[in-house]
């Protein structure tokens, strides 16, 4: 198996850091860098999901196309505040390759939102289908207010005419939360999650592998501290939820409600966020630097 795989009979699961971030404020932010004069590091926690029949992505993070054109593609402001560093290898679809994997295969991508560094690498993959809630897609595409320009960008939406949209409920629901389960083409063990206020349409997305739930909480919390009994954050990173929230009062209380969830659903349900590092390496058993491969040697950070 893969390093970072996680297997079923049906699935097997592969995490990616597909280019991480650098914000400003070090240590204020991600709370492991020595200093607070120099670069922060958040991770871009994707998914990759081996099906029967395909390969799905769950969020793409930034794409070739912001590597080779960062200032084109995506904002003034945002490059300054974030800083990401542009490897390519760090991409989704340079992983894919790595993992020994075709690009072609990925037919299907599960968005948590549409902000541009969970979606710059739609573009890399053309044949695929992308999964959205369609109250995602009607704040990213009105473009309403500076922010909304600055974080949804249409220049990485060549896919849109392939955007599949969903209400906020449809089906039972998941242990407490509202859920879609019938995502066209997708297999029953993954389902999406309306977790709103970082964006109006922002989703987790959940995966049953082997009798056990992961689910991504994309950008609903952005510190493992704020999964804690008594929860915590960076100033840094409690600062920038702040900026960044659509729906503050249904950020904090979809917080509260997945912290329960990790505490009373322990050993059954694994919550993780899409840009904690110390999650990203527990779950994936490598470093945020180095990329998924069939022939990485990494030892396990758990």
């Amino acid at each position: 198996m893969p390093q970072g795989a996680a297997r079923s009979s049906r699935m097997r699961i592969h995490h990616l850091n597909c280019i991480s971030t650098c914000p400003l404020g070090g240590r204020l932010m991600d709370g492991r860098t020595a200093g607070v004069l120099q670069r922060g590091h958040l991770a871009c926690h994707c998914l990759l999901v081996e099906t029967p029949d395909s390969l799905v992505l769950v969020d793409t993070g930034l794409g070739l196309r912001d590597v080779a054109d960062p200032r084109g593609r995506l904002s003034g402001f945002f490059l300054a505040l974030v800083s990401p560093a542009f490897r390519e290898e760090m991409t989704a679809v340079r992983q894919i390759q790595l993992l020994g994997f075709d690009p072609a295969d990925v037919r299907h991508i599960v968005l948590t939102h549409l902000d541009f560094d969970h979606a710059g690498g739609l573009d890399d993959f053309p044949q695929a289908r992308v999964h959205l809630l369609g109250a995602e897609r009607d704040q990213a595409t009105a473009q309403g207010s500076w922010l909304d320009r600055q974080r949804f960008r249409p220049q990485q939406w060549s896919s849109r005419d392939r955007w599949l949209t969903y209400p906020q409920a449809a089906g039972e629901p998941w242990m407490g939360f509202e859920c879609i389960r019938a995502l066209q083409g997708l297999p029953p063990e993954i389902l999406m999650v309306p977790l709103p206020g970082h964006t109006s349409g922002h989703a987790g997305v959940a995966i049953e592998v082997g009798g056990q739930w992961q689910l991504q909480a994309g950008d609903a919390y952005f510190h493992a501290g704020e999964m804690d009994a008594r929860p915590h954050c960076t100033p840094g990173l409690r600062a920038y939820q702040w900026l960044m929230d659509t729906d503050r009062p249904a950020r904090v209380h979809n917080q509260a409600r997945l912290r329960a969830l990790a505490h009373q659903r322990r050993g059954a349900v694994s919550v993780f966020c899409s840009h904690d590092v110390g999650e990203f390496e527990r779950a994936s058993g490598r470093s945020a630097h180095v990329p998924a491969s069939r022939l990485a040697s990494v030892p396990t950070l758990r």
